[in-house]
């Protein structure tokens, strides 16, 4: 059985996570969610992303036993490989929102990170808790996690390594949204959906100003800004929108991207 799942509704597809009991991070899902992530950038009509671990968790993190049994050139191989993988659910050219179920610890709060928009049923327990086993997070927390709530707060939780509650996590930013658990998915669907129906090529377009140019000085952010926004503006998205704004006013505009249907 395969480890990732996709359900496709419409222009919004859910990447699942199937390896029970935990959805634990071993070599065939790290593989199967990359080969999947490779497919979703590349989809015509493609719209948003929905990750999501199932009723009972989202993912549980690396599978221990198995990287306890790696020598530490083999645990630098399998962690540049989980880091790519990633890499590339984060690169993801349409908005992709997490959809967080139970427990998300180690490198399944990782995963989540890589989402642009995290939203949390009310039981969850998020955490780093890599430090309580000798090591550290390898897969993005470092990194992801500092840019999402500050040093300060995410030396806190890396270097204690303590569990969170959804209205901790919620307060931290740590997630965006917390829900009721039986209407977790639902919200992450109907948020997608909202999202799909914007213009696709500048929903990417922001997505990269904001991922990139948060990480450069501010005249070098602006000047990726500035040549973003004129490619967007040749678009056949721009043009419509801007023509629907002038004849109907604002929110009329159905956008169709770039092959002119969905």
């Amino acid at each position: 059985m395969p480890r990732i799942r996709l359900d496709t509704d419409g222009p919004v597809v859910t990447v699942r996570l199937d390896n029970p009991p935990m959805n634990a991070f071993d070599d065939r899902q790290r593989d199967e969610l990359a080969a999947r992530a490779r497919e979703l950038a590349d989809a015509r009509g493609v719209r948003a992303v929905v990750l999501h671990g199932g009723d009972r968790l989202f993912a549980a993190g690396a599978d221990i036993k198995a990287l306890s049994l790696m020598d530490p050139e083999e645990v630098r191989v399998w962690n540049r490989a989980l880091q790519r993988t990633f890499d590339e659910v984060a690169r993801l050219p349409m908005p992709v929102i997490a959809a967080i179920t139970g427990y998300a610890l180690g490198g399944g709060l990782e995963l989540a990170l890589a989402a642009d928009y995290r939203v949390a049923a009310d039981d969850v327990v998020l955490g780093q808790p890599e430090v309580q086993l000798g090591i550290m997070p390898g897969s993005g927390g470092t990194q992801r996690l500092v840019r999402l709530i500050g040093p300060s707060r995410a030396k806190n939780l890396l270097m204690t390594g303590r569990r969170v509650d959804a209205e901790e996590a919620l307060r931290l930013g740590l997630v965006d949204e917390v829900v009721p658990k039986d209407t977790l998915l639902d919200t992450a669907l109907a948020y997608a959906h909202r999202l799909a129906e914007g213009p696709p090529a500048a929903l990417e377009a922001i997505k990269e100003a904001v991922d990139h140019g948060a990480d450069t000085g501010l005249s070098t952010g602006l000047a990726l800004e500035r040549s973003l926004f004129t490619g967007v503006f040749a678009t056949q998205d721009a043009t419509h929108g801007i023509s629907s704004f002038l004849e109907h006013g604002p929110g009329k505009a159905n956008f169709r991207g770039p092959e002119g249907a969905l």
